[in-house]
């Protein structure tokens, strides 16, 4: 059969149409989009507003570094999310985990726009605020491993990085989002009145968003390679112990894939750059506005640098496309804060918008490479775990320790030496790894190499 005709199958062999496989991307985008604009939405408040209505009581410079740690503090909750979903999505399907973890983060982050501040209930404003963020964190522990592969399931064999590439683009479109509301309700309402309640409209905003995303999910069909280990009856009973019994060291490695990438792109995804930016005592002092409409614009460019990583994968390769990333990022982190000081929204503008063309080059392939990583039946065990370790090692606590790093040395220099490392492990990680594009990705493939403890790993 020619590669032409190929491309109209399912990697299990059945036919996908046109109409099918757009409303699984369709599917993945809105609902990574809504998860993360979520998720973001917290972060930015984190950085602007939530230090002074929940954690005043602990003094300014500490109150921010709690607000930055409740940030990070979701992270550890991931890989709880990771294991929960990875579990149930190998056994009862990848769909039915999609579906819930929307429902989970959108019920969150809603409740967090109607929480009391600690002037109004105390100390349990914190708590509250604090459990929410870790029910977020669980929800998007288990939310990318089921959309990737419902993405990548799907797609053709030569088209898998830029069909994966869907549900990554969902990060930078919430991001643009997230940052647009915010800008949005700061001109709403400036000053005090947000403060006081501008800041809720986008968390409430995802009440209706959420309804939106839970439509689109459950129009989708389940993942054809999902269907066929269920036909065969082959569902691994206890798919997370067959991974770490066998694959121990590839999870590993592939979480640092992530992690050089994380760390760098959580200095706005985390709001430390907001932060840093707008903070009335800092060296720059811009206006909140004018750096939200900023960041949503570098959220544009990060989309299109994700989907060309994602579609320049099909063509060189998942590893070729990374290596280019990397140094691409390390030029984007060297260049961040220097253009940043210049004190300026355009230089800052500029800054951003070098920093995501290495962003995108290291994300856009992630979905297909991890996904080509591991076998059928420990697949979403596999992609989600090394995703949530990946996430603690980067972007937990990377505002947390970039904002000790700047009240400890009144410099940025230590800052960018941490992202420049941070981007190094990415790169000798990605070197580790086999370069696998275009393997089968149903239940027969490879069946020995599955039993491997280098599977996936390069030889060199």
């Amino acid at each position: 059969m020619s590669d032409s005709d190929q491309d109209g199958f399912t990697p299990t062999g059945t036919i996908a149409s046109p109409g099918d496989r757009r409303r699984v991307v369709f599917a993945t985008v809105v609902g990574t989009t809504v998860e993360w604009y979520d998720f973001f939405i917290y972060a930015f408040a984190a950085a602007t507003v939530f230090a002074t209505l929940f954690f005043q009581p602990m003094g300014e410079d500490f109150a921010q570094i709690v607000s930055f740690f409740t940030v990070g503090v979701s992270f550890l909750f991931r890989p709880l999310g990771a294991f929960l979903a990875g579990h149930f999505g190998d056994k009862i399907g990848r769909r039915p985990m999609l579906v819930l973890t929307l429902l989970l983060m959108g019920a969150s982050t809603t409740l967090v726009g109607l929480l009391p501040t600690h002037a109004v209930i105390g100390v349990w404003a914190p708590i509250l605020l604090i459990f929410l963020r870790i029910v977020q964190g669980i929800s998007a522990g288990g939310e990318w491993g089921g959309a990737v592969l419902m993405a990548v399931e799907h797609a053709p064999k030569k088209k898998r990085g830029v069909f994966g590439a869907s549900p990554q683009i969902g990060v930078p479109i919430g991001l643009l989002l997230a940052s647009m509301m915010l800008a949005l309700m700061a001109q709403i309402a400036p000053g005090d009145a947000f403060l006081a309640w501008g800041w809720r409209v986008p968390f409430l905003l995802s009440f209706v968003l959420i309804l939106v995303g839970y439509w689109v999910r459950r129009r989708v069909e389940e993942s054809p390679v999902f269907t066929e280990i269920a036909e065969r009856k082959e569902e691994t009973r206890m798919p997370i112990v067959q991974l770490f019994r066998r694959h121990a060291l590839l999870v590993i490695v592939a979480a640092l894939v992530f992690a050089g990438n994380n760390a760098v792109g959580y200095m706005t995804t985390g709001g430390y750059v907001q932060r840093y930016a707008t903070d009335p005592k800092g060296p720059i002092a811009l206006d909140t506005a004018p750096v939200f409409w900023v960041v949503a614009l570098s959220g544009v460019t990060w989309l299109v640098f994700t989907w060309l990583g994602g579609w320049l994968s099909d063509r060189i390769g998942r590893r070729n496309t990374y290596i280019l990333g990397w140094i691409l990022q390390l030029v984007g982190v060297f260049l961040l804060f220097p253009m940043t000081n210049a004190g300026t929204v355009w230089s800052l503008a500029l800054a951003l918008i070098i920093l995501t063309v290495g962003l995108g080059f290291t994300y856009g392939p992630q979905a297909a490479l991890y996904s080509e990583l591991f076998p059928a039946s420990i697949r979403f065990s596999g992609v989600s775990i090394s995703y949530a370790i990946g996430a603690i090692l980067g972007g937990a606590f990377s505002p947390l320790i970039a904002q000790a790093i700047f009240q400890n040395t009144g410099s940025t220099v230590g800052i960018t030496w941490y992202l420049a490392g941070m981007t190094l492990i990415g790169l000798a990680a990605t070197l580790l790894l086999r370069d696998r594009s275009g393997i089968p990705l149903g239940p027969d493939f490879e069946a020995e190499q599955e039993k491997s403890p280098i599977y996936g790993l390069s030889k060199a």
